[in-house]
Parts: structure tokens; C-alpha cells; sequence
């Protein structure tokens, strides 16, 4: 976006429509990042409207040393972060909590069906569902890490915490979805 530091140089002046056009243009990235967070689309239409809402509140903190789409991008991360706080369950996941559907899928790809097609759609769908059942901070950190691929310095930066506290709870969360493989596994044999 060409006219960005105008446009936001205009919203602190007061200009509010202003707002309206940084809105437009990054709107589409922001709900594609609280999808990944939310259970449905109204869940994210709604995180997206609390980032820019705080987008709104916070810009007179904005510095302009970096993009504007990475302190956008970091404010988001830290919305959906909270967002996930706020709607966790109990860290024990009950062995109750594993749905036939969880067991059809893990059954389908120990059995290693020939179609590469079908096993990867039911991957994806056996990963979303481990996600959902992990913690906030176990769920975002894979997330960030391992289905938007962003390195390690990145995620520090977009979360706030340190390099060595993403790596420590990215072992964690690695952790975390192997014990929930573990109980579907086990439930699985039952």
C-alpha cells in the first residue's frame, strides 16, 4: 500500500476515514489468521473486528520502524492468543472428550490407505482436531511454527515472548499433541 504512513498520519490527525482504507486492504490477511484460531467463521469475523478495534485504539503507539503489517500482524497474533485463553477448556483433556469421528480418522491413517488424497485431508483434519485440544500457548506456538512455517525469531517477535521461551513451549506443545495421539491410540485398542 502506497499512501500507508499518509493514512496514518491522517487517523491520528483525526481523519477517521482514513482508517477505512488500512482496514480494506489488510482485512482479508488478518481473517486468515484468526481462522486458523477460531471454531467458526463468526468467531473469527469477531477476533477480526476486536484487532482493529485495538488497531484503531493503538495506533498513536505505531513507530514506524518496522511495516505497518508487522505491528498489525503482532497485535492479531496476540488478539487470537487471548482469544484461545479465554475459550480453553481444562488442560486435562478427558479420554470421554475423543469422538468416534477422532477414532475413524486415526484408524483411517494407521490403516495407510492408498489414496495419498484422502490420508492427507484426513491428516489435516486429525491435526485440526489435536488443536483444538491443546493449550493456548501450545496451540499458538505450533501454529505459528508449524503450519504457517515462520521461524523461531519471528514468533518471538510477533508474541513477545523470548527465542528460548518459544523453543521451550514448542516442545511442549510438540508434547502435548503426541500425548493426545497417544490417549486416540489407546482409545483406539480399547
Amino acid at each position: 500500500m502506497d499512501n500507508e504512513a499518509e493514512l496514518i498520519k491522517a487517523v491520528l490527525s483525526g481523519s477517521l476515514d482514513a482508517f477505512e482504507p488500512l482496514l480494506l486492504h489488510y482485512q482479508p490477511r488478518i481473517f486468515a489468521t484468526a481462522r486458523r484460531y477460531a471454531k467458526s467463521e463468526a468467531e473469527a469475523q469477531d477476533i477480526v473486528q476486536e484487532v482493529f478495534v485495538k488497531a484503531f485504539q493503538k495506533l498513536d503507539t505505531f513507530r514506524a520502524e518496522a511495516p505497518f503489517e508487522h505491528w498489525l500482524m503482532r497485535l492479531a497474533v496476540r488478539v487470537c492468543y487471548d482469544f484461545l485463553r479465554l475459550r480453553k477448556k481444562s488442560r486435562e483433556f478427558a479420554l470421554a472428550d475423543i469422538t468416534e469421528d477422532d477414532v475413524a480418522l486415526m484408524e483411517h491413517l494407521a490403516a495407510g490407505q492408498p489414496d495419498s488424497n484422502e490420508s492427507a485431508l484426513a491428516a489435516k483434519e486429525l491435526v485440526e482436531r489435536a488443536l483444538q485440544h491443546l493449550s493456548p500457548e501450545s496451540r499458538l506456538v505450533i501454529t505459528l511454527l508449524e503450519i504457517e512455517e515462520r521461524p523461531v525469531k519471528e514468533i518471538s517477535q510477533l508474541t513477545g515472548w523470548s527465542v528460548s521461551l518459544v523453543k521451550v513451549r514448542a516442545f511442549r506443545a510438540r508434547r502435548e499433541m503426541r500425548k493426545f495421539l497417544e490417549r486416540l491410540m489407546h482409545s483406539r485398542k480399547l
